[in-house]
């Protein structure tokens, strides 16, 4: 049984043709998981190259740490959200990557993990939290303490929810009979809330936004991505590449926004007739478009179904 046999990485193929990993090369996994795409990686150059991975789920590092053992100390772990990434570099003392990847969202450990509490199909605590022991609030503490507008307008933000309303407002209300602590108990108020005719057409559980909306809401995903991608470009080396893969459409209009605007010069407005903003060319883009999973990739993995694959090249100073 191989290091990824119980664990199926989306997009893997395609992620190490783009980062094309060498021998003697410097790699970051930003957002570790199961380590199914850093194990190819370390595979792919027979142990030889360095990686750190990163994740805020001591579970999934735990797990990690396990396939990757048989690298010794070529692989080095750290227990952060990818958002602090200089901060573990500092650590580990390295200052410039050949290539990172980030798989963004929500892990098949985490969804698989009933008392984790981030899906529907199962009942669990209303948890949620990617790192339970950092103090944060839980879904729980949102869905029962938010008022009306601020979950309204959370479910209409994140989840792109079009019942936004009307869900908030079965939420208020339930919670005044008494607390909502599971995750099947939400799912039964979300359903409950939608209309018939919806609930009949609709290709996914009627829950599904919300419960996108909570997580993002509970760990911050969007400023965390915001943020990684606003930095980490100053530390790859020129020709190194970043490939992220987003699962939904607001993590993959950040990652497109971050990459056009470090694939662009000035950023001036056209009738400005000299440059006043500085803003300096950092990456190129080997494709526009995102890429997707092959159909037989969908058919063997549902949970890829959704996935898009962005990468972006580091130019050094003379192709500006």
């Amino acid at each position: 049984m191989d290091a990824y046999s119980d664990h199926i990485p989306v997009m893997l193929e395609e992620v190490m043709h783009w980062i094309a990993p060498k021998p003697g090369g410097v790699y970051m996994d930003a957002t570790l998981g199961l380590a199914g795409h850093a194990a190819r990686l370390m595979d792919m150059t027979g142990g030889e190259a360095l990686l750190l991975g990163l994740d805020r789920d001591e579970q999934a590092l735990a797990k990690a740490g396990t396939t990757l053992a048989r690298f010794g100390e070529n692989v080095q772990l750290a227990h952060t959200s990818f958002q602090y990434f200089s901060r573990a570099l500092r650590e580990v003392g390295w200052d410039k990557l050949d290539g990172v990847i980030a798989d963004l969202g929500v892990s098949s450990l985490q969804l698989d993990s009933p008392e984790r509490g981030f899906s529907f199909l199962h009942d669990g605590p209303l948890d949620m939290r990617m790192d339970p022991g950092s103090g944060g609030e839980p879904a729980a503490g949102i869905v029962n303490g938010a008022s009306f507008e601020r979950l309204r307008q959370m479910l209409w933000d994140y989840g792109e929810e079009p019942m936004a309303g009307r869900i908030a407002r079965a939420i208020v209300a339930a919670r005044e009979t008494t607390r909502i602590e599971s995750t099947l108990e939400l799912a039964r108020i979300v359903a409950a809330a939608y209309p018939a005719k919806r609930r009949a057409l609709s290709r996914n559980h009627p829950a599904t936004k919300t419960f996108q909306a909570l997580r993002l809401e509970v760990n911050q995903e969007l400023r965390e991505i915001e943020v990684f991608l606003e930095r980490i470009v100053d530390y790859l080396r020129p020709g190194a590449r970043i490939a992220v893969i987003s699962f939904h459409s607001l993590e993959d209009r950040i990652v497109k926004r971050a990459f056009r605007k470090d694939s662009t010069g000035c950023l001036c407005p056209r009738e400005y007739p000299l440059c006043q903003c500085g803003h300096e060319k950092k990456l190129r883009l080997p494709f526009r478009k995102p890429l997707l999973p092959s159909e037989e990739e969908m058919r063997a993995n549902s949970r890829s179904r959704s996935a898009k694959l962005r990468v972006a090249e580091r130019i050094d100073g003379e192709e500006r």
